[in-house]
C-alpha cells in the first residue's frame, strides 16, 4: 500500500486573474517558469467570471453540477439578488480537498483569498472581510481561520488593504499583500496545497483594455509579485501551478438590458425618498447583469418566447440561451436565469434599471458590491464628470478616520470609460485562460478549467 504521507508533494496554485497566452508574452518571470515545465491554453467555462471559474477548477465540474452560475444570481426562495456571497456550501460537488483527504486524511490546505472560502474545511483560510459597524461605517480587515492567523498576518504585513482590492483605488498593493501572506503561510504552516488569488491584472484591463500600455504595465507588475511567490515555493520543493480564470477583451458597448425590459413594462421599480429600487417580487422579467452574461428571471414561463425575442433584438446581444441552450453550455442549474443572454464580443451588460439618473439609488455612485443587483465595472473609476470626486473621496476618508459616518459617492453613472470585459467564451484561445506548470512530466495535449482539480491531485502525488 502506498504511504501517501511520504509520497505527497506540496502544491502551490497561483491564480493570476486575467492572464492569457497573449499577455504571457509580456511577463518574463512567468515565461521562465513555463520554460522549466510547460504552458498551455485552457478551455473556459460559461460564464467566464471569477466565482464560476474558481468553482469549476476546484470541483472539476461545470455550473450545471456545482451550481455557481455567476458571481451572483437571484435567490428565488428569498426574492433577493445577491452577488459575492462567501459560504463554501454554495458550491456543490466534491472539492479538491475532499478528493485528496479520501486518499490521505492528513492532507492540509491553505486558501489565501480564493472565493467561497468561509465555512470551507480548509486548515488555514484568509479572505477579505470588512468590519461592518452598526452605525454604517466600514473598515478594512480580513477573516482568517484559525482566528489567530489574522493578528499574525496583520502584525507582519499591516491591515489587509481592502480599498486597493477593489474600487477606484484598486492597485498592486492588495495583490502584494496577498502574495506575502501566502508565502508566510506556506513557509510557516507547510500546507500540502496552497491556493493564492492575485487580482491585480484584472483592474487595468477593464479600465483601459487589454491592448493598452496600462495593461502591459500591470502585467509586468504582477509578473514580479507572482514570480517571487512561485520561485520561493519551488525553492522549498513545491510544484507550482499558475492558472487564470478568463481573458479580458476590448469592450466599448454597454447594453442597458434592464432598461430595455422596463421600457416594455416587464421590469418594475418602487420608490423611496425619491430613489428607485428594483422590485424583483413583482417584475415579470429582470436581469442580473454579470459582465458579458445576464441571467434573466421570469415570473411566468408563458413570457419566455416574447422576452427572448425582445432580447435577441437588442443591439449588442449575441445569443439568448433557453433551456436547451443552457444544457448545451453547461448552465442547466436552477439558480440560472430562465434565459441567459450572451453579449457580442465588444459589448457588456450594465445593471442599470432607472431611466433618470436623478432617481438612481444612492448606492449607485458608491463602491457597493453587495447592494447592487448586478456587477458594476464603473466602480473602478472616479467619476470623470465630477471634478471634485477625488476631493470628496478625501473628505469621506477624513470622516472615516475621525470615526464619523460617510458616503464615498464618486463612481460614475456613465459606463463609457469601461474598456475591457469578459464573461463570454473566448473566440481565440490566445485571449482565454492559461495554465503554467513547473513540472514537465504532468503535461498532456489539451486542458480545460475543469481539469485543474485532477492536475492538483496528480501534482501532489495523490493519483
Amino acid at each position: 500500500m502506498t504511504d501517501h504521507a511520504t509520497s505527497r508533494r506540496p502544491v502551490v496554485v497561483i491564480n493570476v486573474v486575467g492572464l492569457t497566452p497573449a499577455l504571457l508574452e509580456e511577463m518574463p518571470r512567468l515565461r521562465a517558469l513555463a520554460s522549466t515545465g510547460f504552458t498551455a491554453p485552457m478551455d473556459a467555462v460559461l460564464p467566464a467570471v471569477t466565482c464560476t471559474a474558481q468553482a469549476s477548477m476546484l470541483t472539476g465540474l461545470t455550473p450545471t453540477d456545482h451550481g455557481i452560475v455567476g458571481n451572483g444570481w437571484y435567490f428565488r426562495d428569498l426574492g433577493e439578488v445577491f452577488l459575492w456571497r462567501q459560504h463554501n456550501k454554495l458550491v456543490q460537488g466534491e472539492k479538491v480537498w475532499d478528493a485528496a483527504r479520501a486518499v490521505d486524511p492528513d492532507y492540509t490546505v491553505a486558501n489565501v483569498c480564493w472565493w467561497y472560502a468561509m465555512g470551507a474545511p480548509t486548515d488555514w483560510t484568509v479572505t477579505p472581510r470588512p468590519i461592518y459597524y452598526a452605525d454604517g461605517k466600514k473598515e478594512a480587515d480580513c477573516y482568517t481561520r484559525p482566528p489567530g492567523l489574522r493578528d499574525e498576518l496583520t502584525d507582519k504585513f499591516g491591515t489587509f488593504p481592502l480599498f486597493t482590492y477593489w474600487g477606484p483605488t484598486a492597485a498592486l498593493t492588495s495583490s502584494r499583500w496577498i502574495a506575502r501572506a501566502a508565502a508566510h503561510v506556506f513557509d510557516t504552516k507547510q500546507p500540502d496545497l496552497t491556493l493564492v488569488y492575485l487580482p491585480h491584472l484584472d483592474y487595468d484591463l477593464q479600465r483601459f483594455g487589454p491592448d493598452s500600455p496600462q495593461a502591459t504595465a500591470a502585467a509586468l507588475a504582477i509578473d514580479e509579485v507572482a514570480g517571487d511567490l512561485a520561485e520561493g515555493a519551488m525553492a522549498r520543493g513545491a510544484t507550482v501551478l499558475v492558472v487564470s480564470e478568463y481573458g479580458i477583451t476590448p469592450a466599448s458597448r454597454p447594453v442597458d438590458i434592464n432598461r430595455a425590459l422596463r421600457e416594455e413594462g416587464l421590469l418594475e421599480v418602487y420608490t423611496q425618498d425619491g430613489m428607485e429600487y428594483l422590485d424583483p417580487w413583482v417584475s415579470r422579467a429582470f436581469a442580473v447583469a454579470d459582465h458579458q452574461i445576464a441571467h434573466v428571471y421570469l415570473d411566468d414561463a408563458a413570457d419566455v418566447d416574447a422576452v427572448r425575442t425582445l432580447l435577441e433584438g437588442l443591439d449588442g446581444v449575441d445569443r439568448v440561451l433557453d433551456a436547451d441552450g443552457k444544457r448545451e453550455m453547461g448552465l442547466d442549474h436552477d439558480r440560472a436565469g430562465d434565459l441567459v443572454v450572451i453579449a457580442q464580443p465588444d459589448a457588456w451588460f450594465t445593471y442599470y434599471y432607472w431611466t433618470d439618473d436623478e432617481r438612481a439609488p444612492d448606492f449607485a455612485k458608491m463602491v457597493e458590491i453587495h447592494r447592487k443587483p448586478g456587477y458594476d465595472p464603473a466602480e473602478l473609476f472616479f467619476d470623470p464628470e465630477d471634478r471634485a470626486a477625488k476631493v470628496k473621496a478625501g473628505v469621506a476618508l477624513a470622516r472615516k478616520k475621525a470615526g464619523l459616518r460617510y458616503k464615498m459617492q464618486v463612481v460614475p453613472l456613465d459606463p463609457s470609460p469601461v474598456s475591457g470585459s469578459h464573461g463570454r467564451l473566448p473566440d481565440d484561445p490566445d485571449h482565454g485562460p492559461v495554465l503554467i506548470c513547473s513540472d514537465p512530466t504532468l503535461t498532456r495535449d489539451a486542458w480545460a478549467l475543469t481539469d485543474v482539480k485532477d492536475l492538483i491531485l496528480r501534482a501532489g502525488g495523490l493519483t
